[in-house]
């Protein structure tokens, strides 16, 4: 009864006479009429025009005579309808009548039928239980069964397969379940499946549509369901997806291991099974790899293993851990190196009738296959693979490595398109890896220059116990310009320093070694922090200028820096310092205290025209210095106070030594990830024993004279330096002479014992002894010319009061004092 509801069929029996006999239910669902209106009528009479001739005898089950009959509804309406009319005949074979079906005028022809059930798309008809009602021939072959033998059968029970999704890790909904979301839901749905046919290896991918069929009422009758095969267009933008996430995955950061990594990542599991890179040594190091022409026929092909990745373990191997790997010569990859041509290698041999087992698409045919390719190999199913594609590593005509991708846990053989697509995510990795191999070779020679630039070993002075590190960015940025140094100065003072320049790489390294040359220059001469950076100001201008180009097609370089000036002074504990735009250094006192530095940081390096202010503070013995660049304490997740002030409780823990606590303190501060270079020097104030220092007030009378030298003798005796009186009597009788003869008073004569014994003599007067060389018969010139021949080293500093002449013997020459 649901099926003459859904489609009302009219059965009417007509006499030989043509007066009808019979009539059905149906037709009064299509008609209105009932079998007591209509028996004993003639069959004419329900026509609403004059009657087709050879009606209703002629009107057969040929599809020709199956064209609208108009036939009147009880409410009066016309209705066009098929009518079809099949003679009746006894047993005696005396006609009888004839029985016409009649049908309303819509449904599909006979023609129709055949044009659904020849489509080359799958179609198929299931009742709400998802019981098989009607597939097309092409279904039939898409899930390997006849409408015969699924007829009535649950959609389940035929494909439980599809009961399950084929791609889990994708959160695809089985295709059963979306047959049954339509059924309740009465919606319709569109969606890809992917899923293997039956006795084929090759996942099909199949566009999808499943809508519900209603009956008059709105009721879901039925679910249908078609789709067609569009594995080719599938697997292609599945192609394009890959090399999309290669353009955003390779080349994130300049390492070659890391590069490598990246391409042995992308492509792995939705391509391949497995992926390894094979790099040259040479390459790893950001040299330049070796020629092709220098691969000799017949010897094998030693490489180092940078990155593999699996789908069954999902393992990388180790950053900077790669291994030594050998290609016998002969082997695939040493063929694909020397030839510069890739390989297909596939375990099976060809189908039956020659063709090959590939999968869907134009690239499974031979033709579009490359000369050389496939190859049959059986011996890699002994490594478990199903197929292999081996694509030399090549960029800008070098050869760097090559590169394996690997089928192990799909049946599916590599096609034509495969092969573009490996060689394609190789050519992209392969740039990446040059680019990350010039800049290593680059940055390497930056941080060797650097390295040199810098001090290889601090000196240890009485004054001063000192520390540093030193750590360049990482791997994915260029070399700075930071750089820190410590400088003995006279009178047992040290000068620490520490810059960062404007800038990374080559360029940077190069300027941190000019202001570092500098530095030290001005320092020799003894100027004050604040005049120092005033006269390297002019000095960074300077070289700015030289830096401008001569052509606007002459790339130009920025030159700036900033700078911290400091001089720790043993004798009397004082520190001062001046700031070029660097950030001061903390002063801890001993009990862990920090030390305000009150003073304003000047302008950067190459402001010019600003002056820098200078300060200084009283330290205590034992007092911390901490002197650092702002990498140390500035990132992208902190800013400049955070950073100092983790800095400082950092610096407040104990520590068996600066050393240790150098360590203490990166290991803290810096990120994994550094994008910036840091340097630190960390200093332990130490006081010089006021019985290492005597100084005397000198009269300016040249009778004062004898009396400095009895000064001195007697205080080099309770020293235990005698060995030193002969000279340094000397000295101190040539120095006082000229500051009494040539300085103002008042003069003062100081003897300092550290590392050296050190003779200063000062007076007010700003006027610079100079050396120089006496004719035969000048009464004078010859006092600085021997002080300088019997002393180590002599110089002249300028204070706010005068000038203080020193002169310094190293006392390892002199023997150990008592």
């Amino acid at each position: 009864m649901a099926g003459m509801r859904d489609a009302p069929t009219a059965a009417v029996v007509v006499d030989p006479d043509g007066v009808v006999s019979g009539w059905s239910e149906g037709g009064r669902l299509l008609l209105g009429w009932t079998a007591k209106d209509t028996v004993g009528r003639p069959v004419t009479d329900l026509l609403a025009g004059p009657p087709p001739p050879g009606f209703p005898e002629s009107y057969g089950s040929a599809p020709d005579h199956t064209g609208p009959v108009p036939l009147r509804h009880r409410n009066g309406s016309t209705v066009d309808a098929v009518v079809t009319a099949q003679p009746l005949s006894g047993a005696d074979g005396r006609a009888l009548g004839h029985v016409v079906t009649v049908q309303r005028w819509g449904r599909r022809p006979v023609i129709a039928d055949r044009a659904f059930e020849q489509c080359p798309f799958a179609l198929g008809v299931y009742d709400p239980e998802l019981r098989f009602l009607w597939i097309n021939a092409s279904s039939g072959r898409v899930i390997a069964h006849s409408e015969e033998q699924v007829l009535g059968k649950k959609y389940r029970e035929v494909l439980p397969e599809f009961d399950r999704s084929l791609f889990p890790e994708r959160d695809d909904k089985p295709y059963t379940d979306a047959l049954a979301e339509v059924a309740r839901t009465g919606e319709p749905a569109r969606l890809i499946t992917v899923f293997h046919p039956r006795g084929s290896d090759y996942a099909n991918a199949w566009a999808t549509s499943i809508w519900p069929v209603r009956d008059d009422e709105g009721r879901v009758r039925a679910i249908a369901n078609w789709g067609f095969d569009m594995s080719a267009e599938y697997w292609a933008r599945q192609r394009l997806l890959i090399l999309n996430k290669a353009g955003g995955g390779i080349g994130r950061t300049l390492d070659v291991i890391g590069t490598a990594q990246e391409l042995a990542r992308t492509p792995v599991p939705g391509f391949v099974d497995l992926v390894t890179v094979d790099l040259f040594d040479e390459v790893l190091r950001g040299e330049e790899p070796p020629s092709v022409s220098a691969l000799a026929p017949g010897e094998t092909i030693a490489l180092s293993r940078a990155a593999r990745h699996s789908a069954q373990d999902d393992t990388d191997r180790a950053p900077g851990h790669p291994t030594p790997v050998s290609h016998a010569p002969g082997s695939v990859a040493a063929r694909c190196m020397t030839t510069g041509q890739s390989t297909v290698q596939l375990a099976a041999e060809p189908g039956e009738g020659g063709e090959w087992a590939f999968g869907p698409g134009l690239a499974a045919d031979p033709a579009h296959w490359p000369p050389g390719n496939p190859l049959i190999d059986e011996s890699i199913a002994a490594e478990g693979l199903t197929c292999r594609i081996t694509v030399p590593l090549r960029a800008r005509g070098a050869l760097l490595g090559v590169v394996a991708f690997s089928r192990s846990d799909r049946p599916e053989a590599f096609t034509a398109d495969d092969l573009i697509l490996a060689e394609e995510l190789t050519a992209k990795a392969a740039i990446a890896i040059d680019n990350a191999r010039r800049y290593s070779r680059e940055r390497t020679t930056a941080l060797t220059l650097q390295r040199s630039l810098l001090p290889q070993r601090l000196t240890s002075p009485e004054a001063l116990e000192v520390a540093s590190r030193y750590l360049p960015a990482g791997t994915g940025a260029e070399v700075g310009g930071d750089w820190f140094d410590v400088i003995p100065l006279s009178g047992a003072r040290v000068a620490l320093v520490v810059g960062d320049v404007v800038g990374h790489g080559l360029h940077a390294s190069a300027s941190m070694g000019r202001l570092r040359t500098a530095v030290r220059t001005l320092a020799d001469v003894d100027l004050p922090p604040d005049e120092l950076l005033t006269h390297l100001d002019d000095l960074v201008i300077h070289l700015s200028s030289d830096l401008q180009p001569a052509s606007r097609f002459q790339p130009t370089g920025e030159f700036g820096a900033t700078c911290l000036y400091t001089v720790y002074d043993p004798v009397s504990r004082r520190f001062a310092l001046a700031s070029a735009g660097h950030p001061l250094p903390l002063v801890i006192a001993p009990d862990g205290t920090r030390t305000p530095v009150s003073v304003q940081p000047g302008p950067p390096l190459g402001i010019g025209g600003l002056p820098f202010e200078a300060t200084e503070l009283d330290l205590p013995e034992g007092s911390l210095l901490a002197l650092y660049t702002d990498g140390l304490i500035e990132d992208r997740e902190r800013d400049v106070d955070h950073g100092i002030a983790r800095l400082l409780r950092v610096l407040a823990q104990s520590a068996t030594s600066l050393e240790a606590l150098c360590d203490t303190v990166l290991d803290s501060m810096l990120p994994e990830h550094r994008t910036d270079d840091a340097a630190l020097l960390l200093a332990r104030t130490h006081a010089l024993d006021p019985q290492h220092v005597a100084d005397w007030d000198v009269e300016p009378d040249p009778a004062q004279v004898p009396r400095a030298r009895k000064f001195t003798l007697d205080q080099l005796d309770a020293w235990g330096l005698e060995e030193a009186s002969f000279v340094t009597e000397l000295v101190v009788s040539e120095l006082v002479t000229n500051a009494i003869r040539y300085g103002q008073p008042p003069i003062r004569l100081r003897l300092i014992r550290d590392t050296s014994l050190i003779c200063e003599v000062s007076d007010a007067s700003n006027t610079a002894p100079h050396l120089r060389r006496a004719r035969a018969f000048d009464e004078g010139g010859r006092g600085l010319l021997l002080v300088a021949q019997l002393t180590q080293g002599w110089g002249t500093r300028h204070t706010t009061e005068g000038k203080t002449i020193w002169c310094a013997q190293t006392l390892t020459e002199l023997g150990e004092p008592r």
